[in-house]
């Protein structure tokens, strides 16, 4: 799933870096989204902008490291696989931009956020869903002394 994330995020940053001059903007459902082609220099939403390629380079590594070092931790529940290929997926799709042009192509404005583009998309649902898949899930009281019940059977 993450080379999927980063194929279709880089072919599409293709498309528009080649369809659509930098700095200008298609609606397409007018006043909800727009195709604007930008080039995003900071590290998240365009904050710090004009930091060195270096800078969000090495948290996009960094953050990979950490990821799969971790990975026994969080694997194994399918809900956690996916959210890591999302993670994966669109960090290392802004990374290839950062290394090829020096920034991220963002491309999606919805107008009430900064424009963002696929892989962002994979990152922000990779976190959510990390996020409720590593959240401890209670049994509800009794389920554990039934399961036992059932165990114990002898049929």
């Amino acid at each position: 799933m993450a080379s999927a994330i980063v194929l279709a995020d880089q072919a599409v940053k293709a498309l528009v870096g080649r369809l659509l001059p930098l700095g200008d903007s298609v609606p397409l459902i007018p006043g909800i989204v727009a195709l604007t082609h930008v080039r995003n220099t900071g590290i998240a939403f365009g904050m710090a902008g004009g930091v060195p390629v270096a800078v969000p380079g090495a948290i996009a590594l960094t953050f990979l490291f950490l990821l799969f070092y971790n990975r026994p931790r969080w694997t194994r529940p399918p809900l956690a696989r996916a959210a890591l290929a999302l993670l994966a997926g669109g960090a290392v799709g802004n990374l290839v931009d950062r290394v090829r042009v020096g920034a991220v192509i963002d491309y999606l404005d919805v107008f009430v956020w900064p424009v963002f583009n696929l892989a962002d998309l994979a990152v922000t649902t990779g976190s959510a869903l990390l996020i409720l898949a590593l959240i401890p899930r209670r049994e509800p009281e009794g389920a554990a002394s039934r399961r036992g019940a059932r165990s114990n059977r002898s049929d």
